[in-house]
């Protein structure tokens, strides 16, 4: 694409758009959602929707998956004690959905089960089912995380990183 369209569409959308996509309230639910999930599984969910890139990303010609593995080290989802963050990321403008998972979960899940999650993800987007979509993104690294790094009853499970989903 055209680098001055695409810069065009990123600068059209902005935080307005992510605020119709995800109001405060609908924040407010993913976060106890994933609150409720960090307390089955000692991994770190983190949600981020950006409406569009920053200007020195569109100028460089960086794709949705360089900010995602950007914001993965920004937002410290790699500075788990286990290596077990994931990072849910959405960009409006380009219709984008990654996930950033650690190399402790990289090591357990394969690709395939992040790949179907995108495809999930995106029939909902495009339906405009933003939250229920991220819902249900939350509900599949859940699942996940649980199933490879459960916690013990009563054992230790410090929360680590923040629960709301960021929106930029």
């Amino acid at each position: 694409m055209n680098r001055w369209l695409r810069i065009l569409r990123h600068r059209w959308i902005d935080e307005t758009d992510a605020r119709r996509a995800l109001d405060d309230a609908a924040l407010d639910r993913l976060a106890d959602r994933v609150r409720r999930s960090e307390v089955r599984h000692g991994g770190e969910i983190r949600v981020c929707v950006e409406a569009g890139l920053p200007l020195s990303y569109l100028w460089r010609g960086l794709s949705a998956r360089d900010r995602a593995i950007t914001l993965f080290g920004k937002l410290r989802v790699w500075d788990t004690e286990a290596n077990n963050g994931v990072l849910i990321y959405l960009l409006l403008a380009e219709h984008a959905i990654e996930i950033v998972c650690d190399r402790g979960v990289a090591r357990t899940v394969p690709q395939g089960h992040w790949d179907a999650l995108v495809a999930r993800m995106r029939e909902a987007f495009r339906a405009g089912r933003f939250e229920a979509g991220l819902a249900e993104a939350i509900d599949a690294v859940d699942a996940l995380l649980a199933q490879h790094f459960a916690v013990e009853a009563g054992g230790p499970n410090p929360n680590e990183l923040p629960d709301r989903p960021l929106r930029r």
